[in-house]
């Protein structure tokens, strides 16, 4: 055989092989519920962020953040709360590692704060050294317990100094100034932390930061200002990853991922094109946006194709989605170890034309209409319906699109939006979790290569623009108590019994589950009852997981 025609048959392998590896959109399995384990060495734990959970906002040296200051602005946030103390995870870090422990946890994900290690955002200026023990500590003491540490090092709360000179991620100079805070966590931390994030969720900080102001730092710069942040971010994650490549990684072995929020598009109607297109749209839009880039050097050629058509319609010389250059293409390309997943919930999207004559935006440049089914279970936050088939596709879609990264979910969990809430039974975050963790099982049973599971959150806490109205936490924090006392909801117990069994070994002990968690919830709820009709300003029950109670 001529060497000619055997290129010719190993380049039609190649494309047979690609072909096949196509993410089929017309495939949707939502068999029964799958019983079976995880692998051996399978990650559990749970998460949080520094101005979620932190508190202490002005104490030891720490510098403002956009979201210090935007938090204090009268009408941003529901009821005007603030994170000013929330969890005071600052001072009670070694109370919620005791409960991390008792659930058995792997590893812990948390986010060093930026203006805690440097106030105005620059390393010249000044290195905030209580700041740093601050983290060691809370380092150390989850490595004394066998608890990995995933860090990441930019989950929303940029030095206010650094948005009031240049504009925040308007601004090319971020990509420095970021890079130098990452270097110094690296320096300082990188001995004792194995696993970095270097972004959470670059969506939101985008396009609810700079396109709707929703987020902080509030800006309404529609149609550019999120690709201008996004633009940024993506060359900051780069510079990142490649500094920890060539001055960190051979002495400290390490890996450097991003973790991108990642809701799944379903077509309405799976035999329409126009729909199937639109859907993968509305995922390229989101996801793809970042991690297209990081894996294959470029943007989505659907967002440079409807972008750019938009921008020419609207009279635009140039697209308003930014351009890298060639150098920059092949210097962002494959700078990414591990994929972080945040995923909550998913969509039906369906095709709709925006006329270029409404104005731009990112959301009318997509193209597409969001909807949901009635039928999807709503436990009250208005956006989080209970879909868990959608992270199944959602993860078969990056092992294809994506070649099949490593993959650890950052986030997964669910909300409740009430006031007041003091029922500690949460029985529809105990049938999220068994759902959304079961079709992971089922992915990786699908060849995903998904590592690890992080439940979103720890503790309830600061829900951005949704201030404390919204509550993610496997323990219920009473705000109202300075003491910020922890009370575990029936989930704890749930949940400590998947990471136990390291999945669902058989349909008669993961019934049984369910029952004995509710089980702990009356006594709880008794002692929050009562811990809440004492003054405030004086009571501090707080109890572990052992249904026993302990002051902290």
């Amino acid at each position: 055989m001529s060497l000619q025609r055997m290129l010719k048959l190993l380049y039609a392998l190649v494309l047979c092989v690609s072909a096949n590896e196509d993410f089929d959109w017309t495939k949707n399995e939502r068999g029964s519920f799958y019983y079976g384990t995880f692998p051996t060495g399978f990650s559990w734990g749970a998460g949080g962020s520094a101005y979620q959970t932190e508190g202490a906002w002005d104490k030891d040296g720490k510098g403002m953040s956009i979201w210090d200051v935007f938090a204090h602005k009268k009408g941003k946030i529901f009821l005007n709360d603030t994170a000013d103390h929330s969890c005071e995870g600052y001072y009670k870090f070694k109370d919620d590692i005791t409960l991390m422990k008792d659930m058995k946890f792997n590893h812990y994900r948390f986010s060093i704060s930026w203006p805690r290690i440097f106030p105005n955002g620059i390393k010249a200026d000044h290195i905030n050294e209580k700041g740093i023990k601050y983290y060691d500590d809370l380092i150390n003491m989850l490595l004394d317990n066998n608890i990995t540490p995933i860090v990441t090092l930019y989950h929303w709360d940029l030095p206010q100094v650094l948005h009031e000179k240049y504009g925040g991620w308007q601004n090319a100079s971020m990509v420095n100034y970021f890079n130098d805070f990452a270097n110094l966590c690296f320096e300082r931390f990188g001995d004792r932390v194995k696993y970095w994030i270097t972004f959470n969720n670059p969506w939101s900080s985008a396009v609810e930061g700079y396109e709707t102001g929703e987020h902080a730092p509030g800006l309404k710069l529609k149609g550019t200002g999120a690709y201008k942040a996004a633009h940024h971010i993506i060359k900051a994650h780069a510079k990142v990853w490649h500094t920890y490549d060539t001055q960190w990684r051979s002495k400290q072995k390490g890996l450097v991922g991003i973790s991108l929020l990642a809701d799944w598009g379903e077509p309405v109607d799976i035999t329409n094109q126009r729909d199937i297109e639109a859907a993968e749209r509305y995922v390229q839009f989101y996801m793809g946006w970042f991690a297209t880039p990081i894996f294959n050097g470029d943007y989505p050629q659907v967002m440079k194709d409807y972008i750019g058509r938009k921008s020419a319609q609207q009279g635009l010389g140039t697209s308003r989605l930014p351009v890298f250059s060639s150098q920059e293409k092949s210097y962002i390309k494959g700078t990414c170890d591990f994929l972080g997943i945040g995923h909550f919930t998913t969509r039906y999207i369906t095709q709709k034309n925006y006329p270029s004559g409404r104005g731009n935006s990112y959301f009318t440049d997509r193209d597409l209409v969001e909807l949901v089914d009635p039928r999807w279970p709503d436990p009250g936050s208005e956006w989080l319906y209970s879909v868990p088939w959608g992270f199944r596709r959602l993860l078969n879609f990056v092992k294809t699109q994506y070649g099949n990264p490593m993959i650890y979910v950052t986030e997964n969990g669910v909300s409740e939006k009430v006031q007041r809430c003091t029922d500690l039974c949460d029985e529809w975050r105990m049938q999220y979790f068994k759902d959304y963790i079961n079709e992971m099982l089922k992915a990786l049973k699908d060849g995903v290569n998904v590592k690890g599971y992080t439940a979103w959150s720890l503790l309830d806490k600061f829900e951005w623009d949704e201030g404390f109205s919204e509550r993610f936490g496997l323990f219920y924090v009473d705000f109202l108590n300075k003491n910020k006392p922890r009370y575990p909801k029936a989930s704890v117990q749930y949940y400590k019994r998947i990471i136990s069994s390291n999945g669902f070994p058989n349909q008669r002990e993961v019934e049984s589950w369910r029952r004995k968690a509710t089980e702990t919830c009356s006594s709880s709820n008794q002692l929050l009852a009562a811990g809440q009709t004492k003054e405030h300003s004086g009571s501090n029950w707080h109890f572990s997981t052992n249904s026993g109670t302990t002051n902290s």
